[in-house]
């Protein structure tokens, strides 16, 4: 800008206005139209957010929940079936030893397994020195007697001569003494005969009663006496029995006479039998009892081995579970169950009837609880999980 220039004068002012609006006549006319346009334009989206619809919320993200399928089993009426573990001994165990003085065993006549009757003889110890003794005491018999037929015969004849006057009654007397003792001591060598004979008829071990032979514990050329012990083991009448441990909660439902299969451990056949006595007694510590099942003899069963007892104790509701939802470990059998904000808790049970249907739940579920079907072992306590209620229960396995 050129300094020397004078600056217009303000009574000029409008004279430059018009000038500037004659030199831009096409920008003037087309200013009014556009105004007009952007007013109308913010009018419309003034309205649009006005009157519009609703603008949609933002998506949820996707739950990382794991899904879990869960039932609620309720309760159905099943068979109450009470499995309890236990070990199989004899019903009455008769141990057999040796009644008399012993010696050296000569024969052994039976082995484990068989029947025997009442009286029989398993073994028979030397007899040798008791053989003679007896000989002696018959010969001792034989001498009494005749000496009591010889004081028999004298008193005969001195009482056919006393009326006569050639014996006195006092000879009659001593004659009469010497006749009673005679068959006093005949009688005293009977007796020594009969003992010395029962003491070797004892030598022979006999069964008390008949039986099954469940143990054989002497040989041949052993030395044996009043103190070495039990030589043979029977089970009187051949029945046995399995002493089922159970709790004291089941205890009270058990009845004798009731019906039960017994299973040996690592066996695939059941034995029936039935319960012929309960013990009056509760282990403190354990809180069990047992009960005492009449099993006949097979095979298969082995005295001391354990097996497993099903007793039918009747009908009960159950819960019913399928074999995937109920999970063991070292404190025992439990389930998962869904409790506040779906957390998983763990639910100690008590299993009872198993068959093809499923797990019948003894004691721990009311059956109105969301039990974790399957999957529960990928699972712990304090987990949250997204349930899938299951419209049927799954099958059982």
């Amino acid at each position: 800008m050129n300094a020397h220039n004078n600056v217009p004068s303000p009574a000029n002012a409008e004279e430059y206005v018009i000038a500037s609006a004659d030199a831009a006549p096409g920008r003037s006319r087309w200013l009014k139209p556009g105004l007009i346009a952007l007013a109308i334009a913010l009018a419309g989206v003034a309205g649009w957010k006005a009157f519009g619809p609703a603008a949609k919320p933002p998506a949820a993200p996707v739950s990382s929940l794991p899904e879990v399928t869960v039932l609620v089993p309720g309760a159905i009426m099943m068979a109450d079936e009470i499995t309890a573990p236990g070990s199989i001994a004899a019903k009455r165990d008769a141990a057999v030893g040796v009644q008399g003085e012993g010696g050296r065993v000569v024969r052994v006549l039976v082995e484990p397994g068989q029947r025997v009757g009442a009286g029989q003889v398993l073994a028979q110890i030397d007899r040798q020195v008791q053989v003679q003794e007896i000989a002696q005491l018959s010969a001792g018999v034989r001498q009494a007697e005749a000496d009591a037929r010889l004081a028999e015969a004298n008193l005969t004849r001195a009482e056919s001569l006393v009326a006569k006057g050639f014996i006195s009654r006092a000879d009659i007397d001593q004659r009469t003494a010497a006749r009673d003792g005679a068959q006093a001591r005949v009688g005293v060598a009977r007796a020594q005969l009969a003992a010395a004979r029962e003491r070797a008829e004892r030598l022979d071990v006999r069964a008390p009663a008949a039986g099954l032979v469940l143990a054989r514990n002497v040989e041949t050329g052993q030395v044996v006496g009043p103190g070495s012990g039990a030589l043979f083991r029977i089970a009187e009448g051949g029945t046995l029995e399995m002493r089922a441990l159970v709790s004291e909660q089941d205890l009270a439902r058990l009845k004798i006479g009731q019906s039960a299969d017994v299973t040996p451990v690592g066996g695939a056949s059941s034995y029936t039998g039935r319960i012929w006595l309960i013990d009056p007694v509760i282990d403190t510590n354990s809180r069990q009892g047992i009960a005492r099942i009449e099993v006949a003899y097979a095979p298969g069963l082995r005295v001391g081995a354990f097996a497993r007892a099903r007793i039918t104790a009747g009908q009960a509701s159950r819960p019913l579970l399928p074999q995937s939802a109920v999970l063991a470990d070292a404190d025992g059998n439990f389930v998962l169950v869904l409790g506040k904000d779906n957390k998983v808790e763990r639910r100690a049970v008590t299993v009872g009837t198993i068959n093809d249907q499923g797990v019948g739940i003894a004691r721990g579920l009311t059956g109105s609880e969301k039990v974790v079907a399957s999957a529960g072992a990928f699972l712990k306590p304090g987990d949250k999980v997204r349930p899938v209620v299951a419209t049927a229960a799954p099958k059982a396995g």
